[in-house]
């Protein structure tokens, strides 16, 4: 009879370690996955990092006499807040930013849903019009700015000589601190309109054929159907490009700063521009930074606002809220 406790062979010790390391490589998890979530993490960790690091450190110098002209520095606390603020350069500059910004938005805002209704047929000359009406946003604001500045040439450019049609010459656009803003208003509506009739004519074309139908069987007109359907469904859409565009108007640089730097005088001295030249014209960074901040609180505020409105229409669409 054999012994139930006898040792195992050498060859059997093989075998029975390559079946263990066999198991172990099939258990085993791969380095990749073991990774998968920290490289999920990576991208939002450097762009937190990206963003926080330059909005920390524009909180700090904003709170320093730190000056290009002098690399010393030193810690003033507030002082530089309580100059900005007691300061009616500042109050002037917030005006325009809130002017320009209501105007620009607000006209294109109207533009934008307007032309978008009107382009919602889809035939051949609305097809070609969708196409044309995208070419400023493909063009740079500092681009488009420049070509306005020659169409409003008082000399040579095409919008004098059409005025001059009706008897009007000499029009002074971005010269006169009367029609200054005017001027920078057109061209930004120029530039931006189209960015807001193409989400808008997104949002038209994703509606649903039901309910219009529904409204046509049953005699409803073009105003009613707007008012109780139309409209109600493109909230979400509309509010999105009014964030967007408010948001980005509120910061406006390029277009005011290539037409006429702010000028003439401080007719279309903005925060961002005013932010600008104590910063890079009299180089005192720290004064320059309490101005881009304040820009942002403002924006912060208003777009929290507007999104809380958005998520308000979206529950609104799903049926949770009345």
């Amino acid at each position: 009879m054999e012994n139930s406790t006898e040792k195992p062979t050498a060859a059997q010790k093989r075998a029975g370690a390559a079946e263990s390391e066999l198991i172990a490589k099939a258990t085993r998890i791969p380095w990749l996955v073991k990774a998968r979530p920290y490289l999920i993490m990576a991208p939002c960790l450097l762009i937190t990092i990206g963003i926080l690091y330059p909005f920390v450190s524009a909180i700090f110098y904003s709170l320093t006499n730190y000056s290009f002209r002098n690399p010393t520095w030193k810690f003033i606390g507030i002082e530089n807040w309580v100059y900005m603020f007691t300061d009616v350069e500042f109050w002037h500059a917030v005006f325009v930013t809130l002017q320009y910004a209501a105007i620009t938005t607000g006209a294109e805002m109207l533009l934008g849903i307007g032309i978008a209704l009107l382009l919602s047929k889809n035939n051949a000359f609305t097809k070609i019009l969708k196409v044309v009406l995208i070419f400023p946003l493909m063009i740079a604001p500092v681009i488009a700015t420049l070509i306005w500045q020659l169409m409003t040439n008082t000399s040579v450019g095409i919008f004098e000589k059409f005025l001059n049609i009706f008897g009007v010459y000499g029009f002074t656009w971005a010269a006169s601190a009367k029609t200054a803003l005017f001027t920078a208003a057109l061209i930004d509506i120029w530039v931006y309109a189209p960015f807001v009739i193409v989400l808008v004519s997104a949002g038209i074309q994703s509606l649903p054929k039901s309910p219009f139908e529904a409204a046509r069987v049953d005699g409803g007109s073009a105003w009613f159907t707007f008012k109780t359907l139309t409209l109600p469904m493109l909230k979400p859409f509309i509010y999105i490009a009014l964030i967007f565009r408010l948001m980005a108007s509120l910061q406006e640089f390029t277009i005011i700063f290539a037409l006429t730097k702010g000028g003439p005088g401080n007719t279309l001295m903005n925060l961002s521009i005013t932010g600008y030249n104590y910063g890079f014209a009299f180089l005192k960074f720290g004064q320059s930074l309490s101005y881009v901040l304040i820009l942002w609180v403002i924006i912060n505020f208003i777009s929290r606002k507007l999104v809380g409105k958005y998520l308000l229409t979206q529950r609104q669409a799903a049926g949770k809220e009345k």
